[in-house]
């Protein structure tokens, strides 16, 4: 038999011939966010969804999550669920090898800016209802209604 067999626990010999399924579906969706089928901002799919795609157990659909919220590809949003980080990784600044491809200091960037992002779009949201609000003290009804 060739080829690296893959433990019950998801250990393997150290030749790491073979990838764990939680680093094959985090790989399938760093691959869709580098090719722009996933964009800054876009939900990515949910537990279930990744669940049905590779056949895998919720626990790990979670760790290939974790994995690329570490990596700063990913960020979390209560109650909402996970989005494309904004964050931009140029090409060959994904060797996830190398230690600094999973430095925290991305990770770190990726979440200020998708904080950052929510706030402006909340910002927004408050100003939406306060010309409603506005327009409806004034008498007027509800714009566009």
């Amino acid at each position: 038999m060739t080829g690296v067999v893959v433990g019950r626990r998801g250990r393997r010999p150290a030749g790491r011939g073979v990838q764990l399924t939680f680093e094959v579906i985090a790989e399938s969706l760093r691959e869709r966010i580098r090719s722009g089928g996933l964009r800054p901002g876009d939900a990515l799919p949910t537990q279930a969804v990744l669940m049905r795609e590779f056949g895998a157990a919720s626990l790990t659909v979670q760790k290939a999550m974790a994995l690329l919220k570490q990596e700063g590809w990913a960020v979390s949003r209560p109650g909402k669920g996970a989005f494309v980080a904004h964050h931009d990784h140029p090409d060959g600044a994904d060797d996830l090898d190398e230690p600094e491809g999973t430095a925290p200091v991305g990770g770190t960037t990726a979440r200020v800016e998708a904080l950052e992002q929510t706030l402006a779009e909340a910002v927004q949201q408050i100003a939406d209802l306060r010309g409603r609000v506005e327009a409806l003290e004034s008498g007027g009804g509800e714009p566009g209604r």
